[in-house]
């Protein structure tokens, strides 16, 4: 027996004559959310996007469709093909290269998620009649509110700050209250093609990228210096810029003692082209910030207090914050760079987030 969405505002509607068009992506999730949905009684459209893949990485985009046309025909639903190509050249992939070679380190899934799949999407879904759009994210969408998935170790509510009121009244997440093993349960109940298909990993849409790689292609990078914190130069480094704090591969450590601990980067100067390294765990963490300045907030829910909990990197445990107006203050330092997404919430709810600065 399944469970119903656990949202008044998709079980309350005469969802018969309501049409929705599901992201296929060609795994498992939303084909899963598309099945769901029909069994509903949803008019169901899957439609596959296209976005833009630069010549130099592994073509794949056809295989995933194939694998999503492959779902729609198994549950005999229609199917379309969206090119959203250069909107995802403009708003992600351009984007995300100006934020590195500012020296910023950039979550290029909240972008695609907002020019994209909420985006773009929706307003050509909209232009052809459907009333709602739909994908496999893990989150949950309850009385116009978003809140977390019910399985925390698939929640995907860090990517989805830039969301708005608005855009929650045409949104639905059907798989956003199970768990991942019971989407594959599913899967296989239904019969889906994509039943046993293995996650996909990587940059919204391009794969398991190297970033490095991937940058290459569009920012002139030289070799520098890796630091210690007194200014000794201990080894080498690719680019200052494709470096972020608290990261620890990818350097050439060559002044090291037997003895010494995995080094973390804790600063770095993109005009000297330096890295500044420690490690020692306290040094580390005397590095660290305390409050970092806030840009491009938005709110989903204004808050009503200034002590909230918020998050930086997906899966992250959430932690203490103060919200000022252009400013956030941590209860402990936190490893946090310039770029970076910073998501707040009052339990379960995700209230809206920002732009690290």
């Amino acid at each position: 027996m399944l469970r119903p969405l656990k949202s008044t505002q998709e079980i309350s509607r005469n969802i018969s004559k309501d049409k929705v068009f599901v992201g296929l992506s060609g795994g498992v999730d939303s084909a899963v959310s598309a099945a769901l949905l029909k069994e509903r009684g949803y008019d169901v459209t899957g439609v596959f996007i296209k976005v833009w893949q630069p010549d130099f990485l592994p073509c794949t985009w056809r295989e995933e469709r194939r694998d999503a046309m492959r779902v729609a025909a198994r549950l005999d639903i229609p199917f379309l093909f969206f090119d959203f190509s250069d909107e995802y050249k403009r708003g992600v992939a351009d984007y995300m290269i100006e934020e590195y070679r500012k020296g910023h380190t950039p979550n290029p899934d909240v972008m695609c998620n907002k020019e994209i799949k909420f985006g773009a999407f929706w307003k050509s879904a909209k232009e052809m009649g459907a009333n709602y759009i739909a994908t496999g994210h893990y989150a949950r969408n309850v009385d116009g509110k978003l809140l977390e998935g019910t399985d925390k170790d698939k929640d995907q509510s860090y990517f989805l700050w830039t969301l708005t009121p608005g855009d929650l009244e045409h949104v639905l997440f059907p798989v956003g209250h199970l768990h991942k093993e019971e989407v594959r349960k599913l899967a296989k109940k239904f019969g889906l093609p994509t039943a046993d298909k293995k996650d996909s990993q990587g940059i919204c849409f391009l794969g398991d990228v190297d970033i490095e790689e991937f940058l290459s292609h569009f920012i002139h990078t030289e070799p520098g210096e890796v630091l210690d914190t007194n200014g000794e130069v201990i080894g080498k480094h690719n680019g200052a810029l494709l470096y972020t704090i608290g990261e620890r591969h990818g350097l050439e450590i060559t002044k090291k003692a037997p003895e010494s601990k995995p080094y973390f980067v804790v600063a770095k100067d993109v005009v000297k082209n330096t890295v500044i390294v420690s490690d020692n765990p306290h040094t580390v963490s005397s590095y660290l910030p305390g409050k970092v300045g806030l840009e491009h907030t938005n709110w989903l829910i204004e808050p009503k207090s200034k002590h909230l909990e918020a998050r930086i990197r997906y899966r992250q445990d959430k932690f203490p914050v103060i919200l000022h107006q252009k400013e956030v203050e941590f209860s402990h330092p936190q490893t946090a760079a310039p770029g970076q997404s910073i998501v707040f919430y009052d339990g379960e709810a995700c209230l809206g987030g920002g732009i690290i600065g």
